[in-house]
């Protein structure tokens, strides 16, 4: 499998807000919320690709600190690779600097981990299977 967009987060003050332009105006349907990180996540279907729409849960979540310190935006990009565990050995390898230095559990439970926005040119990368 080639490496391909999961998804683009997107931190936002208030997903009630936000939803309506996706839903009204676009025409997508708002999949069900989930909690994943301290932060309220809601799914919409792009063809292959997801915007998640990330509003904080808590107030010392990363969605909340992203929101105090950069106001709404691009949180990060997900990317799909075939072994997550070899694409963060290579990472490793490479001198990236990771987050999440062994997998773990994320929205749909799926397996995730973030690589440091500072070796990865300044945008919070995520990857999983």
């Amino acid at each position: 499998m080639n490496a391909s967009v999961a998804h683009i987060g997107i931190a936002v003050p208030s997903i009630r807000d936000a939803l309506p332009f996706y839903r009204d105006v676009l025409g997508l349907a708002p999949g069900t919320p989930e909690h994943a990180d301290g932060a309220t996540i809601v799914s919409l279907h792009f063809g292959d690709v997801d915007v998640e729409l990330l509003e904080p849960a808590e107030p010392s979540s990363p969605v909340a600190k992203f929101l105090a310190k950069r106001g709404p935006g691009i949180h990060h990009i997900c990317y799909r690779v075939a072994d997550l565990d070899a694409a963060l050995t290579r990472c490793r390898a490479a001198g990236y600097r990771l987050v999440d230095e062994t997998p773990r559990r994320g929205a749909g439970g799926r397996r995730i981990a973030f690589l440091h926005p500072k070796t990865t040119n300044g945008i919070l990368l995520e990857l999983t299977e």
